[in-house]
């Protein structure tokens, strides 16, 4: 993790969208991935396969910028996997690119991962002791050198021993020359869809917004645990022999997935938006207005709103031209953007009591930087609620949170926080509320950034890390 360019904004994980027999197997997973740009803006690539040979093409930035006709053309095939990325485990490098792919005893494979695996330096160590070479610092790489070591069983054993030594969360497509294998871990951390496409052929993708821009049609999703194995005779799946108790990332339903998405059993846009009606019931403020943020707490403004009987207003106008803040290298130029991404209107709020709708607070930095700009245009009154429960714990899933002592309310309390950002009231939706709203069963989910209960404890050395 490359902690001198930590983000204000949790940062993506990664997704993942793959495509078995169609003639346009790489545009599609293009437009896939192009869905899937939310989930990570650092790097992309295909690979590709027509049942001989195997191609890829990878670079940094976004899809529109790493993919070009010409690329795209040079990929021919009928299955395609591919993957955006930002960097959780492994640094901002186009070596950490993916798909990783390796070739081994004439058997070549490619990984697309989404996820964090987290005894990933004990099973390093491991494979360098026993001859292991890496190209990468990803955590994906060993699981292609796991693979390589088991490949005598043949590839459904050599599957299955791979991802019985392997912890924490993964997401996992699997290209072949001939085969498109999904993987996902027994907790089912991550997101993972099954889809048909129109001519009969399979897309398997991290959100169903990649299946939406396709018009394939959802089948259902891959279960935690399953080994899905997709190739000419159709599907095949196998299950693992004994359950284990599911932890979906309840941060997915706040924060990371699309809205028009369908995760976890439930439509983001519906979550988020009885999040907000849960927290104007749990908190209710006096104030002329509801405004988000644009775009991180539309969806809960609206509930908020809607319940409350406060009219929801747009005071602040984003443009759309400017990046996300994190991407600046210096902390100076991330306050820029903060202010160039979004502009007060003036006039309207001068004098005026507002309630500002966020979907999390991490570091605090870009929260006091807008609750500063709207004092500057005069505002009278500046509550803040949150669509979560404060965000005190580092995730080791594949969430690139802060190190724990960056996390502000790891170390301040709700009042220090409010006084912190210079808010007049700063309130944040319980835990149960915000189960509720997912319309999920609490024992489903992990909560371990909020509670510091992990489903999956990870190694020493990792939390080390991350704890700073």
């Amino acid at each position: 993790m490359n902690h001198d360019q930590a983000a204000l904004r949790p940062r993506e994980e990664c997704g993942v969208c793959g495509i078995f027999g169609h003639p346009d197997a790489t545009k599609l997973t293009y437009f896939g991935l192009y869905a899937l740009q939310h989930r990570g803006q650092e790097s992309a690539g295909i690979v590709t396969s027509d049942g001989d040979q195997m191609r890829e093409h990878k670079g940094m930035g976004l899809v529109s910028e790493v993919f070009s006709e010409e690329s795209l053309h040079g990929l021919p095939g009928h299955l395609a996997v591919g993957h955006v990325r930002y960097s959780t485990t492994g640094s901002s490098n186009i070596i950490n690119a993916q798909p990783f792919t390796a070739t081994h005893q004439g058997r070549t494979v490619s990984v697309a991962h989404n996820g964090n695996l987290v005894n990933i330096r004990a099973l390093r160590d491991e494979l360098e002791k026993q001859g292991s070479i890496f190209q990468s610092t990803m955590d994906s790489e060993v699981v292609v050198h796991l693979l390589a070591r088991s490949h005598a069983m043949g590839l459904e054993k050599a599957i299955a021993d791979t991802f019985e030594k392997v912890k924490g969360a993964y997401s996992i497509l699997l290209l072949t020359k001939d085969k498109m294998v999904a993987v996902r871990d027994p907790q089912g951390f991550r997101p993972l869809c099954l889809g048909k496409l129109n001519n009969g052929g399979y897309i398997v993708a991290s959100e169903t917004c990649a299946l939406d821009l396709v018009e394939a049609q959802y089948i259902r999703d891959v279960a935690p645990g399953e080994i899905l194995i997709i190739d000419k005779k159709g599907l095949k799946s196998i299950m693992p022999e004994k359950k284990t108790q599911e932890s979906f990332c309840i941060f997915e339903q706040v924060y990371f997935a699309r809205p028009d998405s369908d995760i976890f059993g439930t439509n983001v846009y519906m979550a988020r938006k009885r999040m907000g009606e849960i927290l104007a019931r749990e908190c209710k403020i006096d104030a002329d207005f509801v405004m988000p943020f644009p775009d991180s707490g539309n969806y809960a403004a609206i509930g908020y709103a809607q319940e409350s009987g406060i009219p929801m207003e747009m005071g602040v106008i984003r443009n759309h031209y400017v990046g996300r803040t994190f991407i600046q290298p210096t902390q100076s130029m991330r306050d820029f953007s903060v202010k160039v991404k979004l502009n007060p209107i003036r006039s309207f709020l001068k004098d005026k009591r507002v309630i500002i709708i966020e979907d999390s607070i991490i570091r605090g930095t870009t929260g006091k930087s807008r609750v500063k700009s709207l004092r500057d245009v005069g505002v009278k009154e500046v509550h803040m609620v949150i669509s979560c429960p404060p965000t005190a714990f580092p995730c080791y899933y594949g969430i690139d949170f802060p190190s724990g002592g960056d996390l502000i309310a790891s170390a301040k309390t709700v009042e220090e926080i409010r006084d912190h950002l210079g808010l007049d009231g700063l309130y944040y939706l319980s835990l149960e509320g915000l189960i509720e709203a997912t319309g999920g069963n609490g024992s489903s989910f992990c909560t371990a950034c909020y509670t510091g209960k992990y489903p999956v404890e990870p190694d020493r050395m990792f939390t080390k890390l991350a704890l700073g």
